[in-house]
């Protein structure tokens, strides 16, 4: 690829250590965010403070609130929320630019996956997805991180990886995309309900358990969407999940760990900078899991609680008095 700089879509806390572990490898690289105190901030103070404090930006970055820049980039990593990225991929000028995608959810009214839908927001566009155990400012820090980098055309996740690999930022190509998506999304459900363990002091015990029957959930969905096993069970997948149901550092954790405390999802949400996935996607998971007949009982349980239908203790006992089953 030509020596154009790299478009990352989106100013928060993962867009902006994408573009700063980019820059650190020699590339120049444009970021695009909504807020225009960012943009200056990062352009003026080479810092992010709303959304990654105390990092250091590279010189390479550069913010820009003009959507319409972004079409000299060679191509976009695009790290809108999941809720809001076919409006924002509607607003670039369809360019061909490969597209990265690394929002982790699934779109609310129609049910499609990220891909499915960048396909139809900018079908001229080849699309690859980002997804594995990333938290924002250890990325930025210069740790290191393994990542899955799918797309259904191999050759483009290889050309692609070999665009943003770096040494701290390692990229391992995949032909499923499905699974690599289902991996990310799932596990924002499955985040929540480790973190409502947390709050309601259950112990360590509880979220081990937790953890291996919702990679059960996770592996009876993405099966019978199409994914593969082998990708379930790698970064996009199992390893994703257990970052972010071991950490309070995860948005998700953080939002169920309120819930198991019996703060409301309402004020939890309102009181957020950022933005937990998880809960946008919890009632689709569970609407394509009973539309599919798929048993995913700790879902349920996180939709009930993000409603307000149910208490944490109510839901808690509704767990454990299910029949007893082979694993």
């Amino acid at each position: 690829m030509s020596a154009l700089p790299i478009g990352v879509i989106g100013g928060g806390a993962w867009g902006t250590a994408l573009a700063q572990v980019l820059a650190s490898g020699g590339s120049d690289v444009m970021l695009w965010a909504r807020n225009g105190s960012v943009v200056g901030s990062i352009n003026v103070h080479r810092e992010n403070p709303a959304y990654l404090p105390g990092v250091r930006l590279s010189d390479r970055v550069r913010a820009t609130d003009d959507v319409a820049v972004m079409a000299e980039a060679r191509m976009l990593l695009v790290v809108t929320p999941a809720q809001h990225m076919r409006a924002i991929l509607g607003r670039l000028a369809p360019e061909g630019q490969p597209l990265i995608l690394c929002a982790k959810g699934i779109e609310a009214v129609t049910h499609k996956l990220m891909h499915q839908v960048a396909r139809e927001a900018m079908p001229g566009s080849p699309v690859a997805v980002l997804s594995g155990p990333t938290f924002a400012n250890e990325v930025a820090g210069g740790l290191p991180t393994a990542v899955t980098l799918a797309a259904e055309e191999e050759a483009l996740a290889r050309l692609l990886a070999d665009v943003i690999a770096r040494p701290t930022l390692r990229p391992y190509v995949s032909d499923d995309v499905v699974g690599a998506e289902i991996g990310g999304a799932v596990k924002n459900v499955l985040a929540i309900a480790c973190g409502v363990v947390d709050g309601a002091g259950l112990g360590q015990n509880a979220r081990a358990a937790l953890i291996a029957r919702g990679f059960a959930e996770m592996s009876r969905f993405g099966l019978a969407l199409g994914a593969r096993a082998e990708t379930l069970a790698g970064l996009s997948g199992l390893g994703d999940l257990v970052l972010t149901c071991s950490s309070r550092r995860s948005r998700n954790f953080a939002l169920g760990k309120g819930l198991g405390e019996g703060k409301s999802a309402a004020a939890l949400m309102t009181d957020r900078r950022t933005v937990a996935e998880g809960a946008s996607t919890a009632p689709v998971l569970l609407e394509i899991a009973r539309a599919y007949g798929i048993d995913m009982p700790v879902t349920a349980a996180v939709c009930a609680l993000l409603a307000g239908e149910q208490g944490v203790s109510d839901v808690i006992g509704a767990l454990l008095a299910r029949p007893l089953r082979a694993e």
